[in-house]
């Protein structure tokens, strides 16, 4: 049973309530800032994999949108990074990557290390790390291919999209209790923020917006310009040395739109409406990503595959808690922040947003954990990534 682009986006629609619902009712999902679009969007999985299962009914989503809300979303993450915040967040910011840095070696040499002990090709071991939990579906499809063609690793697309597929799931459920742990255990609050702040960020998604019709249409083209700018952007860089992902493109497109309109003095963008169309997109993303996800794709991992990843699960909130956490100060941003990187740690940096939201639409704001996140969830763990990966292949410990 095939469901068209209309049909899926209803039913997307209706996974977003349906999480709300749940959530507002179970007092474990709210305890624990488990966010909607993650309790909705696998409960419909597995419907759907029990409907597959015993009724030898598979329902198809039309994932078509699927790609441009992700686009959009990320646009409006560029179009809501100032310049001159990202400044003043720069040392924060410089050891986050360093702490994100440290995770992408630590999967690694956990992924190889118990792929050995278990008698597992080393590889499968390293498509088990930072290939598929920091970098998600795309990165490791990609990946595979070279293990597939260069190293004979067979099935290796069919490894590289479960664990992807284990660490999408896992990355939406760890980070808010290690989040709740950690703000309840060291008795965290927010920043008490002064009178006229703008509370309309991400950090907010529930926040009512002030939003005009003329205001909204402006924010969709500037939108619209990200994203034909980015994908031009990225099928220019196609092939180089500087290749990178449509997303990153559309991002930088956003950065510059927003801070050269700011530098130029004639139009300030409307942070209220680019933040509420971004966490629209954003919602209906995740429900469609994970109401998608094809679970039967997990019985292709063998036993010990699906052990080293659950270790790897548990090494992530662990080091959330014992490195994030400490490195980046011990306070309610740095709780916020644990929660993020597991979100991108073991599954992608929409999830790592979803996390943080979940917590501060709880605990309270924080703007130091929207504003470094976004930045090295979508921009330099891509660049970090591929180079640790490069570095990991060059040592003489395979075949």
């Amino acid at each position: 049973m095939a469901l068209n682009t209309l049909e899926t986006l209803m039913v997307a629609s209706l996974v977003l309530l349906l999480g709300r619902k749940i959530i507002a009712r179970v007092s474990f999902l709210r305890t624990y800032s488990i966010p909607e679009p993650v309790v909705g969007g696998l409960l419909v999985a597995v419907l759907v994999l029990v409907a597959r299962s015993t009724l030898h009914v598979e329902l198809r989503f039309d994932t078509t949108l699927q790609t441009p809300l992700m686009l959009t979303f990320f646009a409006t993450i560029g179009l809501n990074a100032d310049l001159a915040g990202l400044k003043a967040g720069g040392r924060s910011l410089a050891v986050f990557l360093g702490v994100v840095v440290g995770l992408l070696v630590m999967q690694n040499v956990l992924g190889i290390g118990l792929a050995w002990a278990l008698g597992q090709d080393r590889l499968v071991g390293l498509l088990g790390g930072s290939v598929t939990l920091s970098g998600g579906h795309g990165t490791g499809a990609a990946w595979a291919k070279v293990f597939s063609e260069r190293h004979g690793i067979a099935s290796a697309t069919e490894i590289a999209i479960a664990c992807a597929t284990f660490g999408l799931i896992l990355g939406g459920l760890v980070g808010g209790p290690v989040a709740h742990f950690l703000i309840t255990r060291h008795g965290l609050a927010a920043r008490t923020e002064p009178s006229g702040t703008d509370m309309t960020g991400f950090e907010q998604p529930k926040a009512v917006r002030p939003i005009t019709a003329d205001a909204l249409i402006e924010t969709v083209a500037l939108i619209a310009v990200c994203l034909a700018v980015g994908s031009t952007l990225e099928s220019g860089l196609n092939g180089t040395a500087f290749e990178l992902p449509a997303f990153v493109c559309v991002l930088f497109v956003g950065v510059v739109l927003r801070n050269g309109l700011a530098m130029s003095g004639h139009y300030r963008v409307f942070e209220a409406e680019v933040s509420l169309l971004g966490n629209v997109s954003l919602g209906l993303f995740l429900a469609i990503a994970l109401m998608s996800l094809r679970l039967w794709d997990l019985t292709t991992l063998a036993l010990p595959l699906l052990g080293i990843l659950f270790i790897q699960a548990l090494a992530m909130a662990f080091y959330a808690i014992f490195v994030t956490f400490r490195v980046m100060g011990r306070n309610y941003d740095a709780a916020v922040l644990a929660a993020g990187h597991c979100g991108f740690g073991l599954g992608a940096t929409p999830t790592a947003i979803a996390n943080m939201q979940a917590i501060t639409d709880r605990f309270g704001p924080s703007h130091l954990a929207f504003l470094i996140v976004p930045m090295v969830g979508a921009f330099f763990i891509d660049i970090a990534n591929a180079i640790v990966i490069k570095l990991f292949l060059l040592l003489p410990i395979y075949g």
